[in-house]
């Protein structure tokens, strides 16, 4: 059985070959084949591959005595065949939740007709020429946020144009809703959720609105212009989050206890990041964010396995979380 797993991919390599030829109307057979391709394969193992290309793959291959050649009877058919290996799978792993993240948005119907497009013109089965994938791949996204019917396609829209828009907006920490002006310069997705990055003109501050908490909102017929000095990266971190916070970005030093050793060591946290390993196996990691509230919430996320270096104003912010916690737990 091991010996059927190994050659299979093989044996579909041939076969694809032979299909290939069939559909340039070459007429392929045993020998031309095998001049062709520099193969060595006898005329019976040769009919083995076309019975498999008839009665697995639903082929409609005939013999043309006159031309001594294989063809097929319906010339718009294919081979619906797809061979994925580690790599691909890598990829798709990558791309896959991705797509999740377009979830609620005007976007996700676009996707799954683009996806039911692709599925159509690919095989019906997969082959996974891996020997470290079993029968099933799972994928686990972030959750993702509700928005309310319109709000992505307008804030999109405005966007692309230029336009301000009026939109219904609750803080989180409010009951009722305001109505605001705003010059909306970018769509931002963390994980899941859904913000929109701009010019409030009535602070005339760069504000971040979290999607899920616009009621409504429309584009209107003023135009503006982002000044050629914006900097996306003066506001969020991709790397960390997207809470706005102009402050100039600080040194995040943190040691982690050597329990984490293995899970911190062979992730990249930060694309500026600094590590090492301690000789009493503790972890060492260094990076420079403007995102304090963030990187707190990421350290406690290590449920006490982080402990922060500096700066002293994120390590004052993660005790009293952490002090919180224990007070609500009591």
């Amino acid at each position: 059985m091991p010996q059927e797993k190994r050659n299979a991919p093989h044996i579909l390599a041939y076969i694809m070959e032979i299909d290939k030829d069939i559909r340039n109307g070459e007429y392929p057979n045993t020998n031309t084949m095998n001049q062709k391709h520099g193969w060595n394969i006898s005329r019976s193992t040769f009919g083995r591959y076309i019975d498999i290309l008839r009665d697995t793959y639903n082929a409609p291959v005939e013999f043309d005595f006159k031309k001594n050649g294989y063809y097929y009877t319906d010339p718009t058919y294919f081979m619906r065949q797809v061979m994925l290996k580690e790599g691909d799978l890598l990829t798709l792993s990558i791309i896959l939740p991705l797509l999740e993240q377009y979830k609620n948005t005007p976007l996700e119907s676009s996707f799954k007709s683009l996806m039911q497009k692709i599925t159509q013109m690919l095989p019906d089965s997969i082959t996974i020429d891996s020997a470290l994938i079993n029968d099933e791949v799972h994928f686990i996204s972030n959750p993702t946020t509700k928005l309310q019917k319109g709000v992505f396609e307008t804030a999109l829209k405005a966007i692309r144009a230029r336009k301000t828009l009026t939109l219904e907006y609750k803080r989180s920490y409010e009951n009722e809703y305001t109505t605001s002006e705003f010059e909306p310069y970018r769509l931002i997705c963390q994980k899941g959720s859904w913000y929109l990055l701009g010019l409030s003109r009535r602070s005339n501050q760069i504000r971040i609105y979290a999607m899920p908490r616009i009621k409504s909102c429309k584009m209107t017929q003023k135009k503006f212009t982002i000044p050629s000095d914006f900097k996306l990266e003066r506001h969020i971190d991709p790397q960390i989050g997207v809470w706005n916070d102009n402050r100039k970005k600080i040194k995040v030093e943190v040691e982690f206890e050597k329990e984490f050793k293995t899970f911190v060591t062979e992730r990249e946290w930060h694309a500026g990041q600094k590590m090492r390993q301690n000789k009493d196996g503790t972890v060492y990691l260094s990076f420079s964010t403007n995102q304090i509230t963030q990187t707190a919430n990421w350290i406690l996320s290590f449920a006490g396995g982080a402990k922060v270096l500096n700066p002293p104003e994120l390590r004052e912010q993660v005790k009293a979380a952490a002090k919180k916690i224990l007070q609500g737990n009591k």
